[in-house]
């Protein structure tokens, strides 16, 4: 990938629904060399799809934190399971280490943050974990 696959792939993560002829004037190029990047880029399996942003999807909620949590045995992709339901829960990540798996949870107090804490641990399997609050993101993709 180039710098103008790059320069291209961010132009359009600003806004998927920019016409070929505004990303060519944007980048300087043709419109033809556009429509042969993005069709280059989708062949390739670098860009898999375009999708709609919708407005809740881009609102943060007030409080937000990463769980690690140690579970026993073999009961890991049980407890994804049940943590797939839980709509607090925004993410889930295996991971390698002291933790087994790290969910970023989201809500819009302190205090459903804690009730969300509590009936995670409650989950059968699950032996430890530490949580931290995330105060400001950095930068987001």
């Amino acid at each position: 990938m180039d710098d103008m696959d790059k320069r291209l792939i961010a132009a359009l993560r600003h806004d998927a629904r920019a016409s070929l002829s505004d990303l060519a004037a944007g980048l300087g190029v043709t419109r033809t060399t556009v429509r042969g990047r993005i069709e280059k880029l989708q062949a390739r399996g670098d860009i898999l799809g375009f999708s709609v942003v919708l407005r809740e999807d881009a609102l943060q909620d007030p409080v937000r934190g990463l769980m690690m949590i140690g579970i026993e045995g073999r009961g890991t992709e049980r407890i994804i399971r049940q943590l797939q339901g839980m709509s607090a829960v925004r993410h889930i990540h295996s991971t390698n280490g002291r933790w087994d798996v790290i969910i970023e949870i989201g809500t819009e107090t302190l205090e459903s943050f804690d009730r969300v804490l509590f009936e995670i641990r409650r989950l059968e399997g699950i032996v430890a974990s530490e949580t931290s609050l995330l105060l400001s993101t950095r930068k987001s993709s």
